[in-house]
């Protein structure tokens, strides 16, 4: 599959994960959001931020306890709570977050 942004065609999988992660900017991290019906705020630019960092240094993708954790261990407990982060991405936080990161679907996600 492709998504179209800005004339150029962005290889993803089947489910809408890139594929090159190497692609990804903020432009089209508000595609991704805008498919998945999300409008992106400070919020979730900060979470995003986040798992991609996250990504970075550790090399893999954590399942939702070590994503919580890691995140209460960063920026604090509150916006490690699983209402705060289901508010900001409802389908399931640590699967849209990584797609919305222009990351690799988490191995924990189905």
């Amino acid at each position: 599959m492709e998504l179209k942004v800005s004339g150029d065609n962005i290889p993803t999988n089947s489910q809408g994960f890139l594929l090159d992660m190497s692609l990804w900017n903020e432009q089209l991290a508000k595609c991704l959001a805008d498919i998945e019906g999300i409008n992106l705020t400070d919020a979730h630019w900060e979470i995003i931020y986040f798992i991609r960092q996250f990504y970075q240094e550790y090399k893999y993708l954590p399942n939702a306890r070590v994503f919580s954790k890691a995140i209460k261990q960063k920026l604090g407990e509150e916006k490690a709570n699983s209402r705060y982060l289901l508010k900001l991405f409802p389908a399931g936080p640590l699967k849209y977050s990584c797609k919305i990161a222009g990351l690799p679907k988490p191995p924990s996600c189905l």
